[in-house]
């Protein structure tokens, strides 16, 4: 790539899809400690279940530190870098697929976008649904079970073996094609008539 409006590689976009999940983590890791928390309806040490966000993050602090807040960022990451990789490649790599080339640069039908969106979304979640369940286990977790991921994944194997890893994996999938088709259109979409303003 030399210039900024050069189109990248597809090894750059796959570098460029993982390293973006880097970002998105530090802040996302909190944000899904809460929401994980609050999905199993913990309690806090009252017994009393939490009434929001905001109850859960305090509750959280109270009963681990601040750095509880980010108790599975390492397996967010082990999530969301490969699942971007999928992410953004997939959607690049269908897209381009989909493209009629004879009609130039950036001439694909909407119905193209929203199958290479769908897709996408479909290809995160097939690479990241084994890590989610391992996060999604460490983060509501009491404290202290876990020394971290790889203990998870241990004792997940040795008790429930490797098909625990994939629960949910239907109802994720189910979500991911309309979800991300709707989004990439939008962004598809957006773009097109930012283009013909600038």
């Amino acid at each position: 790539m030399n210039s900024p409006t050069d189109r990248l590689s597809t090894n750059q976009t796959l570098f460029a899809g993982g390293f973006s999940a880097i970002p998105t983590t530090a802040v996302m890791a909190p944000m899904e400690r809460i929401k994980c928390t609050l999905q199993v309806g913990a309690a806090n040490s009252a017994g009393v279940a939490y009434k929001g966000p905001a109850d859960a993050a305090m509750g959280i602090i109270r009963t681990g530190g601040f750095r509880s807040l980010f108790k599975g960022t390492c397996a967010t990451l082990l999530r969301d870098v490969p699942g971007s990789v999928a992410y953004f490649g997939a959607y690049e790599l269908i897209k381009k697929s989909l493209t009629n080339q004879s009609a130039g640069q950036g001439s694909i039908s909407p119905l193209a976008i929203v199958t290479a969106g769908g897709l996408a979304g479909m290809a995160n979640w097939a690479v990241a649904i084994p890590p989610d369940v391992l996060k999604s286990r460490l983060q509501t977790a009491p404290e202290g079970r876990y020394t971290g991921v790889r203990q998870v994944f241990v004792e997940m194997m040795r008790a429930e073996g490797p098909g625990a890893l994939f629960r949910g994996v239907g109802p994720a999938m189910l979500r991911a094609f309309p979800a991300n088709a709707a989004c990439f259109l939008g962004v598809e979409l957006s773009l097109q008539f930012m283009n013909t303003l600038w």
